[in-house]
């Protein structure tokens, strides 16, 4: 008997990996093509803010991911007895925290970072032809610059998704239930 749970956990472990590797792939590819169909041809102010919006959705499911790992179920309970919309979502985000934390952190958080890495190469691009120089500084400078806001903006994100863990979980369980419908 003990071996046949092994089993399974394990065959459940390897389907969960390939599930979020196949899931990687398809949204990094989309990602990747809408950055770059919108990228090319456009000017600096599309590039920022194609840039801000990268940085912007990583921070954004960092805090949803962060928050259904901290939350705790007992008012969604009492908001699902009184049939509020998006309580019985915010509930199903909770029995499964381990697989939307890794799907919000780890496969669309770090998509971001990659997707927004490459909107910076484009970034630097165009600076350099704007500024007629060739210098590795304004390529430093956009990688820092990129990175500060995703580690700070996530670094922020963290403390307030903790704090607010069930306003956040329950906003994120009215969002799916739009969806659900």
């Amino acid at each position: 008997m003990k071996n046949q749970k092994k089993k399974n956990g394990m065959s459940a472990q390897y389907r969960w990996a390939l599930t979020v590797f196949l899931m990687a792939v398809a949204l990094s590819a989309v990602l990747s093509l809408a950055s770059e169909s919108m990228l090319e041809g456009a000017g600096m102010a599309a590039a920022l803010l194609m840039l801000a919006l990268f940085i912007g959705l990583g921070i954004l499911f960092d805090i949803i991911g962060v928050a259904v790992t901290s939350a705790d179920p007992k008012p969604f309970h009492a908001m699902a007895a009184h049939k509020e919309k998006g309580a019985k979502e915010s509930l199903m985000l909770l029995r499964n925290a381990g697989r939307v934390s890794s799907v919000c952190n780890d496969v669309v958080g770090d998509i971001c970072g990659i997707v927004s890495g490459a909107t910076g190469a484009v970034i630097v691009a165009q600076l350099q032809r704007a500024l007629n120089l060739r210098t590795v500084l304004i390529s430093v400078g956009v990688t820092a610059l990129i990175s500060g806001l995703t580690i700070g903006g996530k670094a922020l994100g963290k403390t307030f998704a903790i704090q607010k863990s069930t306003k956040v979980v329950y906003c994120a369980g009215r969002v799916l239930h739009i969806f659900h419908r």
